[in-house]
């Protein structure tokens, strides 16, 4: 059985060798290269371009504005079409404009001969705008009178819910009432493959893009959408992805490379610098008002939570990301009452998407900081007041009115609490507080998130298995592999319903929507999820086509044959071995009477959402005079139902909880706000943490079955991101006595918060 055993990732041979091609190792011969002039104001109409320079550059081929593209906006956020024209995605782009909304607009685009060429090219263009004030706060942009960034206006959308009863109610009859506002930045993904596409016609029709994307099926229908072309016009390949943490669920630079392939009938490339993959999609900056009420025994009764979430210059994904943060209060402490309400607003910074956790991490942040506060209003271990609140199996969700079948949350606690050690490291900080200059201090912080969009998007999910003339299965999924490890792990679905060797699965990585099964793509920690239950229908009906043509064979009926390590076997005397599967497949593909190429192919629609949960512990060291928190250890508890592969479980956990310090700790985009401008859009001053600033990660499983889970399993990609922040934020006000209601917890952003607390002593 393959399920639960620790199989080593399918691809990681070819990445580690260099042998994995992706869309930059797909170049065709003769191709052109092309390169955006992008604006140098945030928030201004362009006047007039001079063109002439660059077009008197030698190798230049052709330079487009705005005023030569379609004039058709569309929505680039990669979401599942909508039936309903009310939940469909805001089209407010266009593939160039002459409104100028952040520093680094697209205005026009170079096609040359070479990169070098295109670049000097548009550098060569000449300018002027119509300037216009630049707004970078949403209090600003949301202010009665500020100036339109787009003609709707600055508030995107806003809307709410309210749960369980009445908020004002219980928040009144409270015995213990906690407030706060808290921030987080914006943020970049920075994954390790920029973004790159490049397209050519096949004929006087159809394009072909190939492209770095999340999203290969979303991804041809927005291009189609872009350019006013049929869907079936546009042919989308997706190699293999270094990476995209949510960057490319938005359809960037395939619209535009479609465009250009189209018009000049040559094969045209775009590759994003690192600086511009950087202004491309950020996540959302917040600022998040926080009250909760709870009883003297810690029960939380009521939480009312105001969220303002920057977008941006343009929608993208708009006020989904900070919708779908809300949405996972309710399952946590499922007993609480709870109002959202929250706005998403333009303003004139670079374009926020997704990003791993969607709205989550920012929203979870306010939620546990409140918790924490709330323990210390109540003289509380904050753990127990954790424990008390945690919702149990068969829970309602308030918002749903679902069962959660599966809520591992408070055994998640139970075993971070013996694991980490809490009790004994907490009471040993108490120790380090007196210290001038070094100090200790442990936080724990929860979290819960959802296994697809669905209700609110559809799930579908394709798979197409096919037995092959030396007996291997070759699996083709619409799913993608970008990284995470999908591809394993559908071979390990398989290999688990077939009964053979992992080894026996040949996964194409390549996803061609011309071939390719539907499915949406890589988000919102679905594939497994969602796409396992097709991976089973798929592979249980080839198990039956094989058993068929087994009896056709042996003469025996197919209920009394069946499949085991890859042979065809006596149901009731397993010993007794009929034939091999390529013994089988050799006849199925060459007898001259009988059989045929095997194949099955399913597409399933999943009509649930099962939540997974878990939580932090960690323990930090603060260095006062420096002002510099340094993380120590920390542990994360996952319950993600069955975990299919325990190897690239714990890499993935891994990898998020790195992100996650990351975030709390060193990363920000720094904006200027008079001129609109990123001031460290590299990989030289944004500070990400490396492999020294890191401590060990310490990872665990709390394993349920969950029923609505074709293998048991739920969603694990995004969650290990959510409750690091605020662990380490609890943590460094645990050690200092200093509570800092934002991240990241820079030393220049805790250096006035401990000179104020009189830690850092006279000067």
């Amino acid at each position: 059985m393959s399920i639960g055993q620790p199989v080593k990732r399918l691809d990681a041979e070819a990445k580690v060798t260099g042998r994995a091609r992706y869309a930059e190792d797909m170049l065709p011969a003769g191709i052109l290269t092309a390169v955006y002039i992008r604006s140098t104001v945030a928030h201004g109409r362009v006047l007039t371009m001079d063109l002439s320079a660059a077009l008197a550059l030698p190798g230049v081929e052709a330079v487009f504005t705005f005023s030569d593209v379609p004039r058709l906006l569309y929505a680039p956020a990669g979401h599942p079409f909508s039936l309903d024209p009310a939940h469909a995605d805001v089209a407010d782009r266009l593939l160039l404009t002459e409104h100028v909304r952040f520093y680094g607009d697209e205005i026009g685009v170079v096609v040359a001969r070479d990169e070098l060429t295109a670049q000097r090219a548009a550098s060569l263009v000449a300018v002027s705008y119509e300037e216009y004030p630049v707004i970078t706060d949403p209090r600003e942009a949301m202010a009665e009178g500020a100036f339109a960034i787009h003609p709707s206006g600055n508030i995107v959308k806003q809307d709410g819910f309210s749960v369980s009863g009445d908020v004002d109610a219980l928040l009144a009859q409270a015995d213990v009432v906690v407030a706060g506002e808290y921030q987080t930045p914006v943020t970049q993904h920075c994954h390790m493959e920029p973004v790159v596409a490049h397209a050519y016609m096949e004929d006087m029709e159809r394009i072909s893009v190939v492209t770095s994307t999340q999203i290969p099926h979303i991804c041809r229908r927005v291009v189609g959408q872009a350019l006013g072309l049929d869907w079936s016009r546009v042919r989308i390949v997706k190699p293999y992805v270094g990476g995209g943490f949510g960057a490319k669920q938005d359809v960037l630079l395939e619209p535009m490379v479609a465009f250009l392939a189209w018009k000049l009938g040559r094969p045209v490339r775009m590759a994003l610098t690192r600086e511009e993959s950087m202004i491309t999609r950020t996540r959302h900056a917040m600022r998040i008002r926080a009250k909760a009420g709870f009883a003297r025994d810690g029960r939380l009764l009521a939480m009312d939570m105001d969220a303002v979430s920057n977008t941006g210059a343009y929608a993208s994904h708009g006020h989904s990301v900070v919708s779908a943060g809300g949405g996972k209060l309710c399952s946590m402490y499922p007993h609480a009452s709870v109002r959202f309400h929250a706005a998403t607003v333009y303003t004139n910074l670079p374009i926020a998407g997704a990003m791993r956790g969607y709205g989550s991490p920012q929203i979870i942040f306010a939620c546990e900081c409140i918790l924490d506060e709330a323990a210390t209003a109540l003289d509380m271990d904050p753990l127990d007041l954790r424990r008390i609140n945690a919702g149990r199996p068969g829970d309602v969700n308030p918002r749903s009115g679902k069962p959660i079948e599966t809520h591992g949350l408070a055994d998640c606690l139970r075993l971070g609490r013996e694991r980490f050690r809490w009790d004994e490291r907490r009471a040993a900080a108490q120790i380090t507080q007196a210290d001038p200059e070094l100090r200790r201090g442990v936080g724990v912080a929860c979290f819960s998130f959802n296994s697809g969009v669905y209700p609110v998007g559809v799930e579908i999910s394709g798979i197409r298995l096919t037995l092959a003339q030396d007996g291997c299965v070759t699996l083709q999924a619409g799913a993608t592999e970008i990284g995470q490890g999908a591809d394993t792990v559908f071979a390990q679905m398989a290999a688990a319903v077939l009964d053979l060797p992992v080894t026996s699965l040949r996964v194409v990585s390549t996803q061609d929507t011309d071939v390719t099964p539907f499915d949406p793509g890589a988000f919102a920690s679905r594939q497994t999820y969602v796409v396992g239950p097709a991976v089973k229908a798929a592979s249980l009906e080839l198990r039956a086509r094989i058993l068929d043509h087994a009896a056709l064979m042996t003469g025996y009926p197919a209920s009394a044959l069946g499949l085991k390590a890859g042979s065809i076997v006596a149901t009731r005397h397993p010993a007794r071995v009929f034939m091999s599967l390529k013994e089988l497949a050799l006849d199925a593909y060459y007898h001259k009477n009988r059989g045929g190429q095997l194949t099955a192919e399913r597409s399933v629609k999943t009509r649930s959402n099962a939540p997974s949960f878990g939580c932090t512990f960690v323990e930090v060291e603060v260095d006062i005079a420096l002002c510099r928190v340094r993380v120590t250890d920390m542990l994360n508890v996952h319950d993600c139902g069955v975990v299919i592969n325990p190897i690239t479980a714990k890499g993935q956990a891994q990898g998020g909880m790195a992100m996650a310090i990351g975030w709390a700790l060193y990363e920000e985009l720094l904006v200027d706000p008079r001129s609109g401008r990123v001031r460290n859009n590299n990989l030289l001053d944004y500070k990400m943490p490396t492999f020294l600033d890191l401590p060990a990660l310490d990872v665990a499983f709390v394993q349920t079955a969950e029923p609505s889970g074709g293998f048991g399993n739920k969603s694990l990609g995004e969650p290990p991101l959510l409750s690091p922040a605020p662990a380490i934020r609890n943590a460094v006000w645990n050690a200092t006595g200093v509570k800092a209601d934002f991240i990241p917890l820079t030393p220049k952003a805790l250096f006035p918060l401990f000179r104020d607390a009189g830690l850092l002593g006279p000067r």
